[in-house]
């Protein structure tokens, strides 16, 4: 996939890729596909898709209680809870603001660990990483923030969301779709966004701008970015899903960059 060699010129000491389309199958790879990156919040997709086995498995409902008084579980997965960035400090009413919280995936990872009675990590470990055979993949911190991952393994799981097999295409549905429709808020790195749409542990594309996707990219476009330098997003148009590692954390550098390569693999697609 030529797109990909645009990765050759990113500032980063090392970078790995993967493209993977609707039948599962690799339409490209870039750089060490079994090497080892932090995913900061590419650690929420994970941790929102181990939630989802849990709904379906009757571990809870979605609108269960869970975080702050009048928030639950739906709240904590669309960054709607009212819970503040990165402190246990109520900054809302849930429902009221989309107030991005690595907080309230702490207190969701807390919440499926107490509902299924066992540590979320190992339920993470049981419910999602271990079907999909996501062998390099570990959480050994904050459910926010806090998994490695390699390339291949993400291939591994995006496969998995374009063509659910753990879980019913309906609860993929229900992730991707807009929760809490119309909330304002602000979307790290890239300032306020009216709506800023979110899913169930997905950003959604929408018409934002500035926006870490690109140009070509469809409105119904899914996925989430890293402070590690970390992207994956998934097109419905296009059919298929990118990843892409780097060990060099987001900054300046990545805004026109990674914009340029998700244009670049969606006109290879084309």
């Amino acid at each position: 996939m030529d797109s990909l060699r645009l990765i050759d010129q990113w500032p980063v000491p090392n970078a790995a890729a993967v493209v993977v389309r609707r039948d599962g199958t690799l339409a490209g790879s870039y750089g060490p596909q079994g090497h080892s990156f932090a995913l900061a919040s590419v650690t929420k997709p994970l941790v929102a898709y181990a939630a989802l086995v849990a709904y379906e498995e009757g571990v809870f409902e979605l609108d269960d209680p869970a975080g702050p008084p009048g928030s639950t579980v739906r709240h904590l997965l669309g960054h709607a809870s009212g819970l503040a960035f990165d402190e246990h400090r109520v900054q809302a009413a849930p429902g009221t603001r989309r107030i991005y919280s690595n907080a309230g995936f702490e207190v969701l990872g807390d919440t499926i660990a107490k509902a299924a009675g066992i540590p979320f990590a190992s339920y993470l470990q049981e419910a999602v990483l271990q079907p999909l055979g996501m062998t390099n993949t570990t959480l050994d911190g904050s459910p926010a923030a806090g998994a490695v991952s390699t390339a291949e393994d993400l291939g591994r799981f995006a496969a998995e969301v374009l063509a659910p097999r753990l879980l019913d295409a309906s609860s993929v549905a229900l992730a991707r779709e807009v929760s809490f429709p119309g909330l304002r808020g602000v979307l790290p790195g890239y300032g306020p966004q009216n709506p800023n749409d979110w899913g169930l542990g997905f950003e959604i594309r929408g018409h934002k701008s500035p926006h870490w996707t690109g140009a070509r990219s469809a409105p119904t476009t899914f996925g989430h970015f890293g402070q590690a330098g970390t992207f994956l997003w998934f097109d419905p148009a296009a059919g298929a899903a990118c990843a892409a590692l780097t060990d060099r954390p987001f900054g300046p550098w990545a805004i026109p960059l990674w914009p340029a390569l998700t244009d670049a693999v969606l006109s290879d697609l084309t």
